[in-house]
């Protein structure tokens, strides 16, 4: 995704009349900090800073996937994945066996799969063991391997790993599906003026109409970008409010 990422960045700069450096982040300090301008960020921890008093972006645009799945909104799905060869044909079946997840501040691979364990009632130490891989494309591979049983994986993500990977496809297989979710977004600080906002949306919005930057898009499985605002957002909050009030905020 590096060359999507920097493509949309170069994009934006031209667009805006500005220069910019396209920063990989390890962690969320910068995002707390509010040291970036512009953010690819995952929408549970934009939620969840928010909630905390730390609403320091605004989000303005969010992809639409290719694919008929999608519907054409700016929304993606967790895939559960798990051997080919395994047994296992739903995450319930995945009861007292071993999970993996690429980190606590992700929609896709934490806060949908805990959602969704408290909607199907499998709460209360359902996981046998639970490891945090880092990444999706780890989380991937420890599935592979045999190292744990199952996870849950960005739609984007497995699809492009696939598609680059093609033995992947014939090592796993998806068990079952959780979401949608409202895709990540494209956050801006609010020190910015609101008119600079608005233009970086445009740019945006606006990207896929060239053929070139088209095609640049197309390698991350992206159709468009579409404007969004914080409401948009409305459906991970309602996720963090049943987790919560069940007082179900850990994997396990």
């Amino acid at each position: 995704m590096l060359p999507v990422y920097q493509a949309v960045t170069d994009w934006v700069a031209h667009e805006v009349g500005c220069t910019a450096e396209l920063t990989v982040e390890g962690d969320y300090g910068s995002c707390i900090s509010d040291v970036n301008d512009v953010c690819f960020v995952c929408s549970l921890p934009y939620v969840m800073f928010q909630r905390q008093g730390i609403g320091l972006a605004t989000p303005v645009a969010a992809p639409v996937l290719e694919g008929d799945r999608y519907g054409g909104r700016p929304v993606y799905f967790s895939d559960v994945i798990v051997r080919a060869d395994s047994t296992f044909h739903s995450l319930e079946d995945l009861r007292g066996h071993s999970w993996a997840y690429n980190e606590p501040l992700s929609q896709s691979g934490y806060g949908i799969t805990r959602y969704t364990m408290v909607q199907r009632g499998l709460t209360g130490g359902f996981f046998g063991r639970v490891v945090e891989a880092g990444f999706h494309e780890k989380a991937i591979r420890l599935v592979v391997e045999g190292a744990v049983d199952g996870a849950a994986i960005d739609s984007q993500v497995l699809a492009i790993e696939f598609r680059d990977h093609p033995e992947l496809a014939e090592q796993l297989r998806v068990a079952d599906v959780l979401g949608p979710s409202t895709i990540q977004p494209i956050a801006v600080s609010n020190r910015l003026s609101l008119d600079l906002r608005e233009r970086i949306r445009a740019a945006l919005v606006g990207m896929h109409e060239e053929p070139d930057l088209r095609k640049t898009l197309g390698r991350g499985l992206i159709s468009r970008f579409v404007a969004v605002g914080p409401e948009a957002y409305d459906d991970v909050r309602h996720m963090v409010d049943v987790c919560e009030s069940v007082g179900y905020t850990v994997l396990r």
